[in-house]
């Protein structure tokens, strides 16, 4: 399966321009199965969603829906909707033949407010895509790896992020460390530019299991970066060395 990240630079509360420019930066890519973008990518990350977030069937979520049937491949990232009374950072998966699989975050940024205003999600949300098993991270859950433990039921993370410049290093470390512990390949997809609270420098890369970068974005601008996720690899890696057999188990209590 090819994988494509698109770093973005999310022009802050303008829905149709980055949107377009989204679409443009998938343009420049053909052939990919699966394009992943940043957290609330048509928006810019906010905490206070009134105003700013889309309803359930908005116009970010039919963009995906278009372009993944036009290009016969997968979308993903994360847009800010309204569910009923609740607001949600809600994570999209869409495939080409209009199905739609999310993930609503479950670790909401206290330190920032996000637990304000939005719901936190309560369901772990794995797809498969190609042959490829996916499970689907927000930005603040690469901090909490029992959330993310592999139970042998994934072979790829996506985090998709407007993850702070000031704490760039936290976060190509983690990504690095969810890879090896987990025998699994990570996609983290942060943003660029700056917002009307933080400046973010990107560092989106792709992991193997091994904990090698084999995809990566020039850091602090918008940028596209492509690879071929290699099953093969993964599977004699761990048929190998099956550390996850050994692994601790952890059962995680759900705070909602």
């Amino acid at each position: 399966m090819n994988i494509t990240i698109l770093q973005r630079d999310i022009k802050w509360n303008n829905r149709a321009v980055n949107i377009a420019r989204a679409d443009e930066a998938i343009e420049r890519m053909p052939g990919a199965d699966l394009y992943v973008l940043p957290e609330m990518f048509s928006t810019g990350f906010c905490v206070e969603p009134n105003g700013i977030a889309e309803s359930i069937e908005g116009e970010s979520l039919q963009w995906m829906k278009r372009k993944a049937a036009a290009i016969n491949a997968a979308i993903a990232g994360s847009v800010a909707v309204t569910d009923g009374e609740r607001y949600y950072n809600r994570f999209y998966f869409v495939k080409p033949n209009g199905e739609v699989e999310y993930y609503d975050k479950h670790h909401l940024f206290t330190y920032g407010n996000e637990h304000i205003h939005f719901t936190q999600g309560d369901k772990r949300i794995i797809v498969e895509w190609r042959g490829v098993r996916i499970l689907l991270e927000v930005c603040y859950d690469l901090r909490f790896p029992v959330w993310a433990r592999n139970r042998g039921d994934y072979d790829m993370i996506l985090y998709v992020a407007s993850w702070p410049s000031t704490r760039a290093k936290a976060w190509s470390a983690l990504l690095v460390a969810r890879a090896i512990e987990n025998q699994c390949y990570v996609a983290g997809v942060n943003r660029v530019g700056s917002d009307p609270k933080c400046e973010y420098s990107g560092n989106s890369v792709i992991v193997n299991p091994y904990g090698e970068i084999i995809a990566k974005c020039e850091v602090g601008v918008e940028c596209e970066s492509s690879v071929n996720i290699d099953m093969a690899l993964l599977r004699d890696f761990r048929d190998k060395f099956p550390v996850l057999n050994d692994a601790d188990y952890f059962d995680v209590k759900d705070k909602i």
